[in-house]
């Protein structure tokens, strides 16, 4: 009985596909409906059929596959129909199923290839449901591809065709990639919906406090009251409208004023109190500071009793890595900190503590970040031997290694005697003069050779103390491979002007805070005529200090909006997903004995 039910159902299949076929446009064709069928159905029936049919079959048998996340499976259906063979209608649907599966295997460049199929000009023609799925995709793709903006300008286009859940998923990740451009590119559009995202956007950058980024956000909305993020904000900004409601009014400074980090501590607490009396003197109505010595803790649970008792709303401190590491390990801390030093990386810190500082780990993950946008791809690494080297060198090879980059060797510095050797080795220059002795022995006379190192390396990456720069740059010069472009870390810069010691370092191009590269800032200019030691390298913790307090009343606004940053004194400053503040950094050269800051670039 089930044997003669069989050619039943497959002739049911196939008279419920005429009928989906049954009123074609004459040039335009139908798309593929999946019927009430299994994939081997389809198949089996697309084996029997004419080739149109037998098309439409594989494409739905293909879609359905993919719908089940059985993606290789898909690929290998949707492979046997031929493209150039379809109807419009049909080859639009194979292109974007193609661009679907392109991305689930992460190549957005292969999904912007196949949505490029001539086929998608008559893409308006067809049913709401299929031109919603053909864009969706494209702006996925963008976006996978790091065309940020473009993303944008596709589901805004596409935002009046969705509703429900769909609209609304829609309209919280266009605000996720407005949000995530830099300010240069948060300029006008033609498109006006678009052009409102935009402003919006800047806007919500470029406000220094939650009350102001407030007040900017409602005039927005005054001026647009038609456009969908006035008429529905985004979460992260409705996030922003509780943030503001409760304005920060008393903080606790927690600092050591004894032992070794108390001049560390009262460079950071004199730049803090500036950006304080600077706030004050520009009309603002800072928070209250509450001064408590992190130096004569009997312990951190009496601390918070004493600060939640003076009323204070916030933490900032302590400085000690110890503190830091006890804080790091509870469950939770009765208010919200801000630690001037980071735990050990990788531990689940508790939800209300933050962690800021001057990490090397930062300046290396920038000399990646700006090498590879200068078009480099091969480096090789010079940092010193212990510690604080591995830690540099392993978040440089982490985040050099993510961008596509290649670490060919690195070589551990320490001895000054060892030097020469070290660099050597790392450009194998003795494996030159080996070559040259065997040459000379096989002629049987002298040889005119230089030595000549590897040629495979863009870049040096160096992170090192100025004395040990001031040896290394010569020495690269003595070894051949003067030539090579050295990238480092600020720890070789003493700041103020030192033209003879800044020769020994010329064309070494490094990363830096704002506060040493910007003589004409209005607050370092007031530091450093109070405390002349700010202008050197004492100056990034104040730049510290002084970006502490302006991150005090923006902490729940950096974690609603993910992407966003603050200008500071330290670094360009944003959080990541840890509540680790992280700092991005303004470029400068050694050039004729002066250091000459370079023109910015675009992150990648």
């Amino acid at each position: 009985m089930i044997a003669c039910l069989r050619p039943f159902s497959i002739l049911c299949l196939a008279g419920l596909l005429a009928a989906c076929g049954s009123s074609p446009s004459s040039s335009l064709g139908e798309l593929p409906r999946t019927p009430q069928a299994s994939i081997e159905q389809m198949l089996q029936q697309a084996s029997t059929s004419a080739p149109e049919q037998a098309a439409l079959l594989r494409l739905s048998a293909a879609d359905l596959a993919y719908k089940q996340q059985d993606t290789s499976r898909a690929t290998r259906i949707l492979g046997e129909v031929p493209l150039d063979a379809l109807k419009p209608a049909q080859q639009i649907f194979a292109s974007t199923l193609s661009a679907e599966l392109a991305l689930s295997r992460n190549k957005p460049k292969s999904a912007l290839k196949a949505l490029s199929h001539p086929s998608l000009d008559r893409l308006g023609e067809l049913p709401i449901e299929q031109q919603t799925r053909t864009q969706l995709a494209r702006a996925n793709a963008l976006e996978a591809d790091g065309q940020t903006l473009a993303a944008a300008r596709e589901r805004v286009f596409i935002a009046p065709l969705l509703d429900g859940n769909s609209a609304e998923a829609n309209h919280e990740i266009i605000w996720k990639l407005v949000s995530s451009l830099p300010l240069n590119q948060l300029q006008g559009d033609a498109d006006s919906d678009l052009h409102g995202w935009l402003e919006l956007a800047r806007i919500a950058k470029t406000s220094s406090t939650p009350e102001q980024q407030l007040s900017a956000i409602d005039s927005w909305r005054e001026k647009n009251p038609q456009h969908p993020a006035a008429e529905h904000l985004p979460q992260a900004l409705a996030t922003l409208k509780e943030i503001a409601s409760q304005p920060l009014q008393k903080i606790a400074l927690l600092l050591p004023q004894e032992g070794q980090l108390a001049s560390v501590s009262r460079a950071l607490r004199d730049g803090f109190m500036a950006a304080h009396y600077q706030a004050q003197q520009e009309g603002q109505n800072p928070p209250e500071i509450l001064f408590y010595d992190s130096s004569r803790l009997s312990s951190l649970d009496d601390f918070y009793r004493q600060a939640q008792a003076d009323g204070a709303q916030l933490v900032v401190g302590p400085l000690e890595k110890p503190l830091v590491k006890q804080l790091s390990e509870r469950a939770q801390l009765p208010i919200t900190t801000l630690a001037l030093n980071y735990s050990d990386a990788g531990r689940e810190a508790p939800a209300q503590l933050f962690q800021f500082g001057l990490a090397a780990e930062d300046e290396a993950r920038e000399v990646a970040r700006r090498a590879w946008a200068d078009g480099m791809r091969r480096a090789v690494a010079l940092v010193p031997r212990g510690e604080w080297g591995d830690r540099v060198l392993a978040a440089f090879q982490q985040s050099w290694q993510a961008a596509g980059g290649t670490l060919i060797d690195a070589e551990h510095v320490d001895k000054p005697v060892e030097l020469a050797q070290q660099i050597a080795d790392l450009f194998q220059l003795r494996q030159s003069e080996a070559r040259a002795k065997r040459l000379q022995n096989t002629v049987g006379g002298a040889v005119a050779a230089l030595p000549a190192r590897r040629q495979d390396v863009d870049f040096i990456f160096l992170a090192a103390t100025p004395q040990q720069a001031q040896q290394i740059k010569p020495t690269l010069a003595f070894q051949y491979a003067g030539d090579v472009p050295v990238y480092a870390t600020s720890h070789l810069y003493t700041g103020g002007n030192n033209p003879s010691q800044y020769r020994d370092l010329e064309g070494i191009r490094f990363c830096e805070t704002p506060w040493l590269l910007d003589n004409n800032d209005p607050l370092r200019q007031q530091v450093d005529n109070q405390w002349p030691q700010a202008a050197g390298s004492l100056g990034r913790l104040y730049a510290m200090g002084a970006d502490a307090f302006r991150l005090a009343p923006r902490l729940n606004q950096l974690k609603a909006l993910p992407d966003s940053q603050i200008e500071g004194l330290s670094g360009n400053l944003s959080l990541n997903p840890a509540q680790r503040v992280e700092r991005q950094l303004p470029w400068a050269e050694f050039r004729n004995g002066q250091v000459q800051r370079l023109q910015d670039v675009a992150h990648q």
